[in-house]
C-alpha cells in the first residue's frame, strides 16, 4: 500500500477485478491525487471514499462503462463525500477547476447512486 498523498493511497485506486494501478502510471495517479486533495480541502476536510478508480478493460465492459472511459487511462475517479450530495461535489469541482485548483475535465452527477466522477482529460465534459 503506497501513499501517493496525505490522504490517498494506491491500493484505493485498484480495479476492482484485483487489478493493481499500473505503477507506471503513477504519476498520473499523483496529478488525481493532488486534485481530490484540493475538493477535500474545501469541503472542510471531510473524507472522500474512492468508488472507483483505474478499470481493465474487462472489468469496464462489465460494469458498462463507456469505452473511452478515463477510467481505463488512470485519470478518473467516482468518489463519495460522506453529508455531501453528488451535486455539491460536482459544483466544489467546477469551482476548484474555474480557480485553476483542479485540472479541467469531467464531471458526472449520479444523484441516484450518491457519487461525483471526475477526471481530468484536459476538455470540458460534464452530465
Amino acid at each position: 500500500m503506497s501513499a501517493i498523498t496525505l490522504h490517498f493511497k494506491s491500493t484505493e485506486f485498484d480495479c476492482k477485478d484485483g487489478t493493481a494501478y499500473p505503477e507506471e502510471w503513477y504519476p498520473r495517479l499523483v496529478t488525481l491525487c493532488v486534485c481530490l486533495e484540493q475538493i477535500r480541502h474545501e469541503l472542510g476536510g471531510k473524507p472522500i471514499t474512492v468508488i472507483s478508480g483505474y478499470r481493465t478493460k474487462p472489468y469496464n465492459e462489465r460494469c458498462g462503462g463507456s469505452k473511452k472511459s478515463q477510467h481505463l487511462e488512470g485519470i478518473a475517479v467516482d468518489i463519495r463525500v460522506k453529508g455531501v450530495s453528488p451535486q455539491e461535489v460536482a459544483d466544489t469541482i467546477e469551482s476548484l477547476i474555474a480557480d485553476g485548483r483542479c485540472l479541467e475535465g469531467g464531471i458526472g452527477v449520479y444523484q441516484d447512486q450518491n457519487f461525483c466522477h471526475y477526471d481530468y482529460r484536459g476538455i470540458k465534459a460534464r452530465w
